[in-house]
Formats: structure tokens, sequence, C-alpha cells
């Protein structure tokens, strides 16, 4: 079903979403300062791209680097993003079958806000691992 669920998305949504990640992610690499938010870019980039089956959790040794690295995500890319996400969910929310999609593009607006942190694995990983 994932797999359904994934081809359908990369369709209607996650191949644009991955492109605008993709974008993000060469404009912030443009810097040494930028290339730890181009990595997380291009990360969250590969989760849009193929998202069922995947989640975040957030990171425990992460610590006050994280939280100013975050800071400036926002500020530079991380609110162009969240309103992608936005306005992709409300657009896939339109039809009955694109509700779960939308949902799932709802889902992805915190990790698009602040992605330092936060780490992406599979759903069907033990609870005590993630």
């Amino acid at each position: 079903m994932k797999t359904i669920l994934n081809v359908i998305w990369l369709v209607l949504s996650g191949f644009w979403l991955f492109l605008g990640y993709l974008g993000a992610g060469l404009l912030l690499c443009i810097t040494i300062i930028g290339i730890p938010f181009g990595l997380a870019a291009f990360r969250i980039g590969i989760y849009a791209l193929w998202p069922f089956g995947y989640t975040t959790v957030e990171r425990r040794d992460a610590g006050a680097p994280s939280c100013v690295g975050n800071v400036l995500w926002l500020i530079l890319a991380g609110w162009w993003l969240a309103l992608a996400h936005i306005f992709t969910g409300l657009a896939l929310c339109l039809t009955i079958i694109g509700i779960p999609f939308g949902i799932a593009n709802f889902k992805m607006i915190p990790v698009s806000l602040m992605p330092l942190g936060r780490e992406i694995v599979r759903t069907d990983m033990p609870f005590a691992s993630r």
C-alpha cells in the first residue's frame, strides 16, 4: 500500500516538492557556511519525494547549534518551503482522493521549517530504536 501511495504522491506533488528542495539546497550550497543547510535540504527533498513509510524523529544529541541553525534555516529557506507545502496541501485537499496527500503535505511543514536536529527513519523500525 505504501508503494501505491508513494507513486501517486510522486505524480501529484512529490516531484515538484523535490525540485523545490533541490533548488533551495543548490542555492544554500553556494557558500561554505550554507553547505550544512543545503545538505539538510537534499535530505528533506528525498523524504518529500517518497514520504510514505518514513517519519521524522528528533535527534537526542542535537543541541544549541541545531537550534541556531534552525533559526537561520527559517530565515533563508524554511518559510518558502513551508508555503509550498501549505499551497500544495490545500490544492490536494480540493479532491476527495487528494485529502490523504494534502494531510501528508501538512505533516511535512514542521520539518520544512526546522529540519536540523531531526532524522528521517522508516516507520517499520522498532519504536525503541527511534
